[in-house]
């Protein structure tokens, strides 16, 4: 076995018996849904923060963003830019009334004030998806690591790490899976702040040394932002949007705010996360370009996975293979710990938001059932399995700016107006969300991502030479249209109860802190 795979698999083995061990532990403690879905509430901020830092980074901010940085220059820093401008958003305008208004999914809180079958209906829909496309691309990215880390078949590795998660999600519920993240948040970041002094060893310690470095080997103009084509800069403004705004949407982040016991907690917990998040992605700028001064631009375009290798490649220059197998080590336990809180998120929006607020809410006595709860689970993770099998040659990015543009376009603009809006109506809202996913759907399948650049295997998908909607990613048209179909339409079809719900409301985030209050009166 190479030095690199046999530091990767004891790395890989140590952080299993871990999360084995603490697996174990939490399914003691699972004795009702709340306590599977949401640990009831007993996280603290820290934990909290540590753990929603990790759902939110993934493989792909680890490897994509640095990768990305050390290929193109700094314009894909612009990635992180609008990935950590979200935080401050959701500290200030989503954790306190989303910890007041919910008790178990985001649809809690939109449903707060409107009718609740119609609303859950089509939002329970549309995250499903949401969720599940992400999902799927994280078992795309495990499968090939696992690949090409341990030689183990695309198939055996893709179902390895399927049925691994769904053992830490199926027995150990929400406190196993944020004790997963939070593991994978530690590892993550420390494997980050290493590499970081590492390579600003190499230049004294001085940024300033290793920009000109990177100036002198070349690529000076990669230090700046580049000028763009009018199409570019709308492309890179519609791609920013799409960021920002799914990240405000997206269930397996927001749904963490349940996860402690009151809006203070959860406040803090937000600061917590943007804090993590933040000295993340300056250490990601320093690794990056430090990858481009010290492997070359050139020789990372060579790797395997279109750029993806620079943090690997640097990390072998500078620590030899034992540092190469920890990053590969982490970057596993990354894919290991994203597909576990995904898989939750969705077995939580089925469980509770479908079956026992739609199929079940008739019954005197509705209760989120467990059994359920585990089921929807499993139907998931085989679901995601089994197209993540077909997927293998699929543009993984793909997959994750489909997911991030109905996120946007569909969980942002309810959750602010519902929020923030007292006109909106239940017509309104299930209008604007239906607007959002057919029309996020309809443009991506007409835009260059699809028509030209999505592969399958060696040949195109799609053999057009064109393309029917200029954009690679509609968020700056799927949104606003969301958002002018809801306020339209609720405009016209104008709802006295929904009206009256919103002054209540107002009543209940305007309560202090002392004061608990609970979706279930709702």
């Amino acid at each position: 076995m190479e030095p690199n795979r046999l530091t990767s698999s004891l790395f890989f083995l140590f952080f299993l018996l871990i999360t084995v061990a603490i697996t174990f532990w939490a399914s003691r403690r699972n004795r009702s849904a709340g306590d599977f879905l949401v640990a009831s509430g007993s996280l603290k901020a820290w934990q909290n923060g540590l753990a929603m830092s990790g759902e939110y980074m993934s493989a792909a901010a680890l490897l994509g963003m640095t990768g990305l940085l050390a290929t193109t220059g700094y314009n894909a820093y612009l990635y992180s830019i609008a990935a950590v401008t979200t935080w401050p958003l959701i500290l200030f305008l989503l954790a306190d009334p989303i910890r007041r208004l919910g008790r178990f999914t985001l649809t809690d809180v939109v449903s707060w004030r409107l009718r609740d079958k119609p609303v859950r209906i089509v939002a329970a829909t549309a995250s499903i998806p949401i969720t599940l496309l992400y999902l799927i691309a994280q078992l795309v990215a495990g499968g090939i690591l696992i690949k090409l880390l341990f030689g183990l078949p695309y198939t055996m590795a893709v179902v390895f790490v399927g049925i691994l998660t769904l053992a830490y999600v199926l027995f150990g519920g929400m406190l196993a899976t944020s004790w997963v993240q939070i593991i994978k948040a530690v590892m993550m970041h420390a494997c980050m702040i290493i590499l970081t002094l590492l390579i600003l060893a190499q230049f004294g310690f001085n940024p300033f040394d290793l920009f000109r470095a990177v100036g002198s080997s070349g690529n000076a103009a990669m230090l700046a932002p580049t000028e763009m084509a009018s199409l570019g800069q709308w492309d890179m403004i519609s791609l920013a949007i799409a960021i920002s705004c799914g990240a405000m949407g997206q269930p397996q982040i927001l749904t963490r705010f349940f996860t402690v016991p009151d809006a203070r907690t959860a406040r803090k917990s937000a600061v917590y996360a943007t804090g993590i998040v933040g000295t993340f992605h300056i250490m990601v700028l320093v690794v990056g370009f430090g990858a481009m001064a010290l492997v070359g631009k050139d020789t990372i375009l060579q790797a395997a996975g279109g750029g993806n290798m620079a943090v690997p490649l640097v990390a072998r220059m500078l620590g030899g293979d034992t540092f190469l197998g920890i990053v590969c080590g982490v970057a596993f336990a990354t894919v290991i710990a994203v597909i576990a809180g995904l898989t939750l998120a969705t077995a939580t929006t089925f469980a509770h938001d479908l079956w026992a607020k739609v199929v079940n809410a008739d019954k005197e006595h509705q209760k989120t059932s467990l059994g359920v709860a585990r089921a929807g689970a499993v139907v998931v993770a085989l679901v995601a399995i089994g197209l993540a099998l077909l997927f293998q040659h699929i543009n993984i990015a793909f997959l994750i700016g489909l997911s991030q543009s109905i996120t946007a376009a569909v969980n942002f603009p309810i959750l602010i107006l519902a929020l923030f809006w007292r006109g909106l109506s239940t017509t309104g809202a299930v209008a604007g969300m239906v607007t959002g996913v057919v029309s996020s759907l309809t443009l991506i399948m007409l835009s260059p991502t699809v028509q030209v650049g999505l592969l399958q295997g060696d040949k195109a998908a799609l053999a057009n030479e064109w393309w029917y909607f200029p954009l690679s990613n509609p968020s700056i048209v799927c949104v606003p249209l969301a958002l002018i179909v809801m306020v339209v339409v609720s405009l016209r079809t104008k709802e006295a109860s929904a009206q009256e719900k919103f002054d209540e409301m107002q009543v209940v985030l305007n309560a202090s802190d002392k004061t608990e209050y609970a979706a279930t009166s709702h």
